[in-house]
């Protein structure tokens, strides 16, 4: 049994996190804002600012972890513009905090910081993009994360952590807010059967492809990296094949119980975007076994039941 802090807890993906570690025997606390998740059973639960220095020492000193999932942040792009000012201040400032924290009160403990494949920019149409490949962020948000990483990376070696960084392409699933692509297109789909809005599927730019995971398998990828991964390594996490954002669109159509029409929406583009961006898997293949193994078809119909379930309530 481990004791594992995770920060960002009450997110989308730390409630699949905790969930499966406290499934698989371990101690499980977490840190985040507005209370921990009521679905998920916690050892401990902390509830503050990730910048807030003093409450970081506490909550490390009262959890006595062996290792930390850094998930908390900023974590959508396109709100990224709106306010780049407080996206790298939580991102950066805030990553750096709780690594100078865990140096001071769990020093032992292996530090996995979640980062995004957002970094790495534009990538050649048909290529899978690999840990080496340089940065290019096209977005506030993807910005603060390469700075994160590389400010993790040099704390790390200044003060002997063994950390672990994991580069998530987009994942999605149950739980998911709407603020992000594929809950956004299921609760519009959700609300149209329901008969509650037109028959119209608003959209932003379709004309993109992706890697797409769904969170019980990046939830899994991050378990083995905590395992097997190799200290001071970056790992993409990633299924390794592109669907462009116009299939999944038609894939949640073709589920839905009335006919449907779909309409670009100019309020809903990014200022900038990224046209092609898939991952190469090699890496966290070969130093933990993991794969994507839940087909895309299952997790849309999975948001999809959920968001008709909150159109019922």
């Amino acid at each position: 049994m481990s004791r594992i802090l995770i920060t960002g807890a009450s997110g989308f993906v730390g409630p699949h996190l905790a969930r499966a570690l406290a499934a698989a025997g371990d101690e499980v606390h977490g840190t985040g804002l507005g209370g921990p998740p009521a679905e998920v059973a916690l050892a401990g639960w902390h509830d503050f600012d990730l910048l807030e220095t003093a409450a970081l020492d506490g909550a490390l000193r009262a959890a006595r972890p062996d290792q930390v999932v850094h998930l908390a942040g900023q974590s959508s792009a396109g709100a990224s513009f709106a306010d780049p000012e407080g996206t790298f201040r939580v991102n950066v400032e805030g990553t750096r905090r709780l690594l100078e924290a865990v140096a001071r009160q769990a020093a032992r403990a292996r530090v996995l910081v979640v980062s995004s494949s957002e970094v790495y920019g534009p990538q050649p149409e048909g290529t899978r993009v690999r840990e080496d490949a340089p940065c290019r962020p096209v977005s506030p948000y993807a910005s603060s994360k390469a700075e994160a990483e590389r400010l993790a990376l040099e704390v790390a070696v200044a003060r002997g952590l063994d950390l672990v960084v994991a580069r998530a392409f987009g994942h999605t699933g149950p739980g998911q807010t709407d603020r992000f692509v594929v809950p956004a297109f299921a609760r519009q789909l959700a609300e149209i059967e329901a008969g509650r809005a037109q028959p119209v599927l608003q959209v932003g730019n379709l004309e993109v492809t992706r890697d797409l995971c769904d969170v019980r398998d990046v939830v899994r990828a991050y378990r083995a990296l905590l395992r097997d991964g190799r200290g001071g390594a970056v790992y993409n996490v990633c299924r390794g094949e592109g669907v462009r954002l116009t299939a999944v669109v038609e894939r949640l159509v073709a589920r839905c119980r009335v006919p449907v029409r779909v309409e670009a929406d100019p309020s809903r583009f990014r200022p900038a975007d990224v046209p092609w961006l898939v991952g190469d898997p090699a890496r966290i293949v070969d130093d933990t076994g993991w794969r994507a193994e839940i087909p895309l078809e299952t997790t849309l119909a999975d948001v999809l039941e959920e968001w008709r379930g909150r159109a019922r309530a």
